[in-house]
């Protein structure tokens, strides 16, 4: 096994995680089968009890681990699906010591920082490096760990000690330090300066590790000089110092690092220039080049609680930004602070409120994340209301999910006092219940979390179409609540449609507003397993915003390129729309090639007439 390390230095946000990440895409490239491993020093075993202001979203694992929101940046640019072990934490680490030392495996023995602690940390780094990530079988050839803050902290100090000594375990050309530091550009000078960086590797090496690999982040390409006298001060070879230089778009990152050599220069580190390849990125390079090149806009609303800070809907904006490139659109987030669309705020600040409707008003689509509390709750209802009254794109996640719901209650069944028990434990009218599996003494770890099952009981709904027809899909969730099953019959006497249920057919998992162009709620959080190459479907709905009259225009449009292919006899191996392969292949046939031509033909007939009969009897208008 080998290990890169990415530290950082002089300041914290530099893109640690971007770079650590892309320099995965490259290893990747180059043939080599990569995991990833995210070190945060705090003492919290998780974290998923802190604040969305403080730390960012919290991302959320298959297995239900609640991590730190650099293993989606992991998950996202390497395809790979990590485990809850994959991020190390300073409470894991010492209650891991803790229990130990409990049971009695430290008997007769001080159990102290060094070596127990450091220890722990380097046993931690070895188990986990070799589980598989990617879904092959056996280990990965090279694990990147990335060491969240800065050198210096003082919460950090175990780990460089641990790490320090794990390079010395694993041995010279087993292990590779890139350590990423900030090269500022003063506007009063108008050059790089160094010294920072000088500064942070003398800091570096005083504590025990040495840099192979300076990559260095400033507003601009650094010339030759520049990385001469950083290699002459710092004793990094001038040709493994690295810029990463601000890009239009964090999908240029990989291609920077390749076009610099970065892969040679950890290649040569990590002795594997031989079995290596040239690392192909014409994918990424395509992508980031369309990004940068897109003109029409789609503008989506993103009504939150916790608008201040853009890292608490990382995950969001990313699944945004992959179905709008996939649709061609150029992404425009317009922020709206849920509070400020309550009456309370038109007494207290008319401004704030005017700019906020204003935003809502003007968007192409409206998405309301999910949160916690009953702050600027009834701003969302509001949004959803006027999503649903005025046919505009809506998609609700988790709470904003449960907001729908609460707002159909009161708006549609006219119960005034629907709510959820979270806002008000003494409604007569909860739409919205307690799980009865939820603790309510403990918060860490307590909730539905994790990859769960939702299966479809209508597949002639939207959602179920945007996943091709799937009888069932899996999803991340994480949530206490959940729409009350007792309501939901009233609710569908209304006219709400609840096409997702759970394997129960009790937990409501994905709710829909017929007739109406796109009004979609789910419990789950679908932005976890969103990918640039793979854009989550309910994200391309509300990203391009199209009635059900276009969606099946678009699909008939699409049915002309199969129909000749079949018509010409040749195999039909590949359908442009998500939902179109179910079309002319059942459900059960996994690949189309197995599937003769002449059932293809007939089952689309079948289908074509089915269809037909259904839009021309106005079912979708």
């Amino acid at each position: 096994m080998k290990y890169v390390l990415v530290t950082g230095g002089v300041v914290s946000g530099l893109g640690k995680g971007v770079t650590a990440s892309s320099i995965g895409v490259l290893l990747k490239a180059c043939g080599l089968r990569v995991t990833s491993i995210k070190i945060d020093p705090y003492l919290n075993t998780d974290a998923g009890t802190m604040s969305p202001f403080e730390h960012g979203e919290v991302f959320v694992l298959d297995d239900g681990g609640e991590v730190d929101l650099d293993l989606g940046n992991y998950e996202r640019f390497l395809n790979i699906k990590l485990t809850r072990d994959n991020n190390i934490t300073t409470g894991k680490i010492y209650q891991s010591v803790i229990n130990r030392e409990r049971k009695g495996d430290y008997l007769g023995k001080t159990v102290q920082v060094v070596p127990h602690i450091t220890d722990a940390i380097q046993e931690w780094i070895e188990r986990v490096a070799v589980i598989p990530v990617d879904g092959k079988e056996g280990p990965a050839d090279v694990c990147v760990i990335e060491l969240g803050g800065t050198i210096g902290d003082i919460e950090s100090m175990p780990f460089i000690e641990a790490l320090g000594q794990f390079s010395y375990r694993v041995g010279v050309g087993n292990f590779c330090l890139i350590h990423v530091s900030l090269v500022p550009v003063l506007n009063v000078v108008g050059e790089p300066k160094t010294k920072p960086t000088q500064h942070s590797v003398r800091g570096l090496r005083g504590l025990g590790l040495t840099p192979n690999i300076l990559a260095c982040r400033s507003t601009m390409a650094l010339d030759e000089n520049i990385k001469a006298k950083l290699s002459q001060f710092c004793h990094v070879p001038v040709e493994n110092i690295i810029t990463v230089h601000d890009v239009p778009n964090i999908w240029h990152i990989p291609l920077l690092l390749k076009d610099q050599k970065a892969h040679e220069a950890i290649l040569k580190v990590l002795n594997l220039l031989s079995v290596a390849q040239e690392p192909v990125l014409k994918e990424w390079s395509s992508r980031a080049e369309r990004c940068d090149k897109l003109q029409e806009p789609v503008n989506i609303a993103m009504v939150g609680k916790y608008t201040g800070h853009c890292d608490s809907y990382l995950s969001i904006i990313k699944a945004l930004l992959h179905a709008s490139v996939a649709c061609s659109k150029k992404l425009v987030v317009d922020w709206v602070p849920a509070c400020d669309l309550e009456n309370v705020t038109d007494k207290e600040n008319p401004e704030a409120y005017k700019a906020a409707w204003k935003k809502l008003k003007g968007a192409d689509g409206i998405l309301v994340p999910g949160g916690f509390g009953d702050r600027g709750v009834q701003g969302k209802i509001l949004a959803a209301k006027y999503a649903r009254e005025n046919r505009v794109p809506y998609l609700g996640i988790c709470l904003g999910m449960q907001t729908a719901v609460i707002e159909y209650a009161r708006s549609i069944l006219g119960l005034q006092d629907a709510n959820s028990t979270e806002f008000d434990p003494k409604t007569r009218n909860p739409c919205v219940i307690f799980m009865p599996e939820g603790s309510k003494t403990h918060m860490g770890g307590t909730m539905r979390l994790g990859s769960r099952r939702t299966y479809f009981h209508a597949l002639e709904c939207v959602s179920a179409k945007l996943y091709g027809n799937q009888r069932h899909i899996d999803e991340r969730h994480r949530h206490r609540y959940e729409v009350n099953p007792d309501m939901v019959a009233h609710l569908e006497s209304a006219g709400l449609s609840f096409p997702g249920k759970d394997e129960t057919g009790r937990r409501m998992e994905i709710v829909e507003l017929p007739n109406h162009p796109y009004y979609v709620g789910v419990q789950f959080h679908p932005e976890f397993k969103s990918r640039p190459g793979k854009p989550s479907p309910l994200f391309l709905g509300i990203s391009l915003p199209i009635t059900k009259w276009a969606l099946e225009l678009d699909f008939f449009f699409h049915c002309r390129f199969c129909c000749l292919n079949l018509l010409l006899n040749s195999s039909a191996t590949c359908y442009p729309n998500p939902y179109l392969r179910s079309f002319f292949v059942p459900l059960h046939i996994q690949n189309v090639k197995d599937y003769p031509i002449h059932l293809q033909k007939k089952s689309f007939i079948l289908n074509l007439v089915t269809w037909t009969f259904l839009i021309t009897n106005s079912k979708w208008n």
